[in-house]
This record gives structure tokens, C-alpha cells and sequence, in this order.
């Protein structure tokens, strides 16, 4: 998958987890395996996606406690 359509790929789950937070869990799990296409790929990965990454990881962990 080409570098720009991963980022529209993530840039649209990004505005469902606004417009859709009922559906928040799965579209996160979407996210990640984006992110981990790109890490798989060789490619940057952008600051903000890694800290919003780390974000949701830490919300999932103080949500399960």
C-alpha cells in the first residue's frame, strides 16, 4: 500500500473516531494495524500518530483497571 493512501486511510478512521465514538474500540484497532503497515514498511511514522497511539494504549490500560 502506497505511503499516501495509508495516510488517507488513517486520516479517515481519525475523523470516524470523531463522528462515530460509539464504534471508538474498533476503529482505534483499525488505526494501529495502520500504523503497524507503516512500521512494517520502513516509513516514518508522524510524531503526532505515535503519541495519539500511545494515547489510546493508555486510556485502553486505565479503562481495563
Amino acid at each position: 500500500m502506497a505511503l499516501e493512501e495509508l495516510k488517507a486511510r488513517i486520516s479517515l478512521l481519525l475523523e470516524e473516531m470523531v463522528n462515530q465514538p460509539e464504534d471508538q474500540h474498533e476503529i482505534q484497532e483499525q488505526l494501529r494495524e495502520k500504523l503497524q503497515e507503516m512500521r512494517a514498511m520502513g516509513l516514518p511514522l508522524p510524531a503526532d500518530l505515535v503519541a495519539l497511539e500511545k494515547r489510546l494504549d493508555d486510556d485502553f490500560l486505565a479503562a481495563g483497571t
